[in-house]
């Protein structure tokens, strides 16, 4: 009996080192829609391919021990010329429970794997509301967040290497 205990407590101890990732939770945290010069702009006759404009970003934000919100922001901008047809933007985030793992793969996990399982949301999120606002939707494209990740990484090195020149 008392080697199924010891057995027990060693197996409760290797659990409770296991590593853990797992999303809790995905919602949307902000979304909204301009229509700055409607209803004269989609009134006109446009002479041109309208312009657009697509940004992103993410951001991690320790809630508690172990518990990171992870928020995917994206931005369309469309416009004709210089007036605005429309403007979305929408912050996608998820709560992510990572423990077990080394601080410098948090930092992967969080940059990489939390943002690539938020942004299909997102992306469908945007799309809708601009269905919903009667324009066709510009869908956002597929993001590599590995590449992302690396790429301002490198870019981080190169300013401290220059600094550090300086």
């Amino acid at each position: 009996m008392a080697e199924n205990e010891i057995q027990n407590a060693e197996n409760e101890q290797q659990e409770a080192q296991q590593p853990v990732f797992q999303m809790q939770r995905c919602y949307l945290k902000d979304a909204s829609l301009e229509m700055p010069n409607a209803p004269q702009i989609l009134m006109q006759p446009q002479q041109e391919q309208p312009q657009v404009d697509i940004q992103f970003e993410v951001s991690q934000t320790l809630v508690q021990e172990n518990l990171f919100d992870v928020t995917v922001r994206g931005t369309i901008t469309v416009k004709a010329g210089e007036h605005t047809i429309i403007l979305v933007e929408g912050k996608q985030s998820g709560l992510f429970v990572i423990q077990n793992i080394p601080q410098e793969a948090v930092q992967h996990v969080t940059n990489v794997l939390c943002p690539t399982m938020v942004y299909p949301y997102l992306r469908g999120n945007l799309a809708d509301l601009m269905t919903r606002a009667n324009v066709p939707p510009v869908h956002l494209p597929e993001v590599n967040f590995e590449m992302l990740y690396q790429q301002r990484l490198a870019q981080q090195a190169a300013q401290a290497d220059a600094a550090k020149a300086s």
